[in-house]
């Protein structure tokens, strides 16, 4: 590219006459005459930052003027060297003195430094030497293709280089790599969902490099083209692999989904078998799940955990007949033991004796119901919708009738009784969000006192007391029906959290939480361990 350059000729060595004005004249007298002495006008960082500037202006007539031997073609050479890089934009500048001010350029051999940011396919900035000689009583730029770029000389050129960036990686929270083949199918749906969620981060784009060429043979690269920045999740890889072995074994579909109680972060998002990713995206009855919400509705409005309540076997409401599992009678438990096992005519009846359905709704919302979530994939949104009768209240009140949650959704809804507040869940870091700041809903500290208080009577006497889980969950038994007939399938669900560990499982049409999905949370929970 720079072929035609002529090489580096160098300055001229000029005798200073320090005690002389820069303005007067002073004449010396010798035997062949008088002779006058003249400083040498200006500094060669003023001549360089005039070059510099026009240089940026790209204004090369300038340039050529405060050059002492300009090549021919040196216009040529500079338009080249904007097209080569494919140049959207170039700034050259005197670095920033920083501290000490650098010595003077006509102390340093004529030496002034710059610096280049050059913009384009592939930004770039680096630093130059300009080299000043004096010439008919100021300075000049001793010009050489060193003066463009410090590795290039006569034959030599620089070229942007264009090609197809590579994948951008998808990381577990520990770093590894969950984008590839060998990654659990449950993990790479969460990576799907990602890049449907996020198309500009991997859209398929080029990356450059700025290379040093010696005629058509590469030397150097210069400046690397940059790599793809990675994509984090939040997803721990143990926790996942625990919640996988505690379905195996499961015949029917089920999913499991675990959270970091304190932050939202997803930990764990496994579906079993494959395809529908019914943890995110299934719409379920929560059956008795949702009596964590209803109970912390009650005890919003003042029903004490060791308040006597009725619970019989049966009891009509709004004209339907409502029953607990089996048709049990428990007489009049406390409202903890009512909670324990799960009285459904305690919690039909109290929701409509003492809430409306625009309270529940309320408290609902307080949980995520209602609420649209972006945790980073595709999720649907928990339904309460607003209650036309006694009845349905009373249906909503036990999570079946039109209320709608997935695991996702129920999982959420335990991280709050065990952080203190309802946090949207999401697998992306929180820095990584696009948007306004996550906004926690913090609930009624009695609430969560109370809460905390029956969830652990669940798993200690109530429904899933016979599953052998580790010290300190708590949690909450589902069996949601659906369909239609005497005896309709039911879903089987168990949500809870264990420290700062939050989870639900469902296991479709496989009947008592008790019997199926609390085995799995038992499984899983004796698996993980404490979440550090």
């Amino acid at each position: 590219m720079y072929a035609h350059l002529r090489p580096e000729r160098p300055p001229r060595r000029r005798r200073r006459w320090p005690w002389l004005s820069a303005v007067v004249l002073v004449p010396a007298l010798a035997a062949a005459g008088v002779i006058w002495a003249l400083r040498t006008e200006g500094s060669p960082e003023e001549t360089a930052d005039a070059y510099l500037s026009a240089w940026t202006a790209q204004d090369y007539a300038a340039m050529r003027g405060l050059v002492a031997d300009p090549p021919a073609d040196f216009e040529r050479l500079h338009r080249r060297f904007r097209s080569d890089l494919k140049l959207t934009g170039a700034t050259f500048r005197r670095p920033r003195p920083h501290g000490v001010l650098p010595a003077s350029a006509a102390d340093d051999g004529g030496v002034v430094s710059f610096v280049a940011e050059l913009t384009g396919p592939r930004d770039w900035t680096y630093s130059g030497r300009l080299r000043l000689v004096e010439r008919g009583g100021g300075w000049k730029v001793a010009w050489t293709p060193a003066a463009v770029h410090p590795s290039l000389r006569a034959g030599r050129s620089l070229r942007v280089t264009t090609v197809k960036r590579d994948p951008v990686p998808v990381l577990a929270a520990d770093g590894t790599r969950i984008d590839t083949p060998d990654a659990p199918g449950s993990v790479q749906q969460l990576v799907e969902g990602v890049r449907q969620t996020y198309p500009d981060r991997f859209a398929a784009t080029t990356r450059s490099s700025i290379d040093l060429y010696e005629g058509d043979r590469r030397v150097q690269t210069l400046a690397p083209a940059p790599g793809a920045e990675p994509f984090p999740t939040t997803i721990d890889l143990r926790v996942h692999r625990a919640g996988a072995a505690a379905l195996d074994g499961v015949r029917e579909p089920a999913s499991l989904v675990a959270l970091r109680a304190s932050t939202g972060e997803m930990l764990a998002v496994v579906n079993r078998p494959g395809g529908f990713n019914r943890a995110l995206l299934g719409k379920y009855p929560p059956g008795s799940t949702f009596k964590v919400v209803t109970a912390s509705a009650l005890v919003a409005d003042g029903v004490e955990p060791d308040r006597r309540v009725p619970c019989p076997a049966e009891q009509n409401i709004g004209g339907f007949p409502f029953h607990n599992a089996g048709f049990k009678d428990y007489g009049t438990p406390t409202f903890r033991d009512a909670f324990a096992h799960s009285c459904n005519t305690t919690f039909g009846d109290l929701s409509v004796r003492r809430l409306s359905g625009g309270r529940l709704g309320q408290v609902a919302e307080s949980f995520g119901f209602g609420a649209e979530i972006k945790p980073g994939v595709p999720a649907v949104r928990a339904e309460y919708p607003a209650p036309k009768d006694d009845t349905d209240l009373a249906s909503a009140a036990i999570g079946q009738g039109r209320v709608l949650a997935s695991p996702l959704n129920m999982a959420s809804v335990a991280a709050a009784i065990a952080s203190g507040a309802w946090t949207p869940p999401r697998v992306v870091p929180a820095d990584r969000v696009p948007g306004p700041p996550i906004r926690l809903r913090p609930l009624e500290p009695a609430v969560v006192k109370a809460l905390r208080d029956l969830m652990p009577a669940v798993v200690t006497e109530g429904t899933a007391h016979a599953v052998r889980f580790p010290a300190g969950t708590a949690g909450k038994t589902g069996t949601a029906e659906y369909g239609s007939g005497d005896q309709p399938p039911a879903h089987s669900w168990f949500i809870g959290y264990r420290g700062d560990l939050a989870f639900a499982v469902i296991a479709e049409g496989a009947g008592a939480g008790s019997a199926v999905a609390a085995p799995i949370a038992a499984r899983f929970l004796n698996a993980v361990g404490d979440l550090s």
